[in-house]
């Protein structure tokens, strides 16, 4: 088999349900990209006899190589085997050794087993079997049609083992020449996904190996580059040519790769300046402190932070003059100045940052929704209060200003 295209299928009503996510599917992908495997099609088909055989009808018909998870176990709803025997005609059998394997566990465990428990160690006759070493269930890889079809538990360390141990290197004995697939992700704040695309338009226009996709997200926007080539070296090369031109273009909104979120950035930026941040958060509710310090070493730049919703709390906590309230309100540049330059102080930091707004749902010292000022203080360098006016509903709003709160601090320093 020279190219593989293959099929995962996830066969349980509970995802549908949005009960679980179909983890399955996206760990069995990016395994498989790794070596250049093509994967053209994810489905989900819920616990109806029916159902799951019309999907396995049509994954039959389109790829040659379908992987199946779930619907193995010991119950009713568990109707995998008996789908595909409908569509195969391929006679089952009990599996002596899973057999043996399942009633052992019980005795161990000091339980009778159910009759029901014996539908676990039915295979298809002349299928190779898969040791579960972590379950009952065993998977399964059989030949219908030139199609192979690969029958994995559900269960994600189930799967995951058989996957490692028995699939993956079945898969790469069939294919002649493996490649290598990667993908890098590029962050990127303070620049709109069709700004992005503008600026990048000729590089994206041009695009063979590697693609550029560039995606937004809640947290700013991503550019996803995916190369394929026969080795890491090659593979790697090309994204880093790759990376570089795009960054040429828009480098001063760059702000980190892969799993280099922007409080990753900020919080290993303030460790290299040996510096600390606190912050007076009004409208954010704590949310942005949370993201700081959710980062590991954290707790060596981010002293803590203060929750300053109610005005009483501005003035008793924070110390905000009666006069600043009086005269501009909570909602304003120069409370918002106050906030950061007396949680610095207060808490000892280098740097206080600020938030104070309006969430919603009504305005609030006639002041908009959306209406928002952040500030920050700096004991030893520049300062800057800034105003936005945000869209969006209640956590919308609040989500941009924490987001907007990192980019600030971030060019800043």
């Amino acid at each position: 088999m020279k190219t593989i295209n293959a099929e995962i299928i996830a066969v349980g009503t509970e995802l549908l349900l949005g009960q679980i996510a179909n983890t399955n599917a996206q760990w069995i992908s990016q395994k498989l990209a790794k070596y250049g495997i093509n994967v053209f099609y994810h489905g989900v088909v819920g616990d109806n006899y029916q159902r799951v055989e019309d999907t396995f009808s049509l994954a039959q018909k389109r790829s040659n190589v379908v992987i199946v998870t779930g619907g193995l176990g010991p119950t009713e709803d568990d109707m995998t085997r008996e789908a595909f025997q409908a569509l195969s005609k391929l006679e089952i059998e009990e599996h002596r050794p899973s057999m043996e394997k399942i009633k052992d566990y019980f005795i161990r465990q000091n339980r009778e087993m159910t009759p029901n428990n014996r539908k676990q160690a039915r295979v298809f006759k002349g299928a190779q079997v898969l040791e579960n070493k972590v379950g009952m269930a065993p998977g399964m890889i059989v030949t219908f049609q030139e199609t192979t079809w690969i029958f994995l538990p559900g269960v994600p360390k189930e799967m995951k083992q058989l996957f490692e141990d028995d699939v993956l290197p079945y898969l790469l004995n069939e294919i002649e020449e493996t490649s290598i697939i990667q993908s890098t992700i590029l962050r990127f704040i303070g620049i709109g996904e069709a700004q992005l695309e503008h600026e990048l338009q000729d590089v994206i226009k041009e695009q063979q190996n590697p693609t550029i996709a560039p995606l937004a997200q809640n947290d700013g926007v991503i550019i996803r580059l995916t190369a394929k080539e026969r080795s890491t070296a090659l593979v790697e090369q090309l994204l880093d040519e790759t990376k570089n031109k795009v960054l040429d273009r828009v480098g001063k909104y760059y702000t980190g790769s892969d799993n280099e979120t922007i409080e990753y950035v900020l919080v290993n930026k303030l460790k290299e300046l040996n510096k600390t941040i606190s912050a007076a958060e009004s409208l954010t509710g704590g949310k942005f402190t949370e993201r700081v310090i959710s980062q590991p070493g954290s707790s060596k730049v981010c002293p803590g932070g203060i929750v300053s919703y109610d005005a009483t709390v501005k003035q008793d906590v924070l110390g905000i003059p009666n006069r600043i309230i009086q005269n501009y309100g909570t909602v304003s540049k120069e409370c918002a100045r106050e906030m950061a330059l007396n949680v610095a102080n207060l808490l000892n930091s280098d740097i206080g940052i600020s938030f104070t707004g309006v969430a919603g749902p009504d305005s609030i010292e006639g002041k908009p929704v959306g209406t928002v000022y952040i500030a920050i203080h700096q004991k030893n360098g520049e300062g800057l209060v800034e105003h936005f006016q945000f869209h969006g509903d209640r956590e919308d709003i609040r989500r941009r200003s924490i987001l907007k709160g990192f980019e600030l601090l971030i060019k800043l320093l």
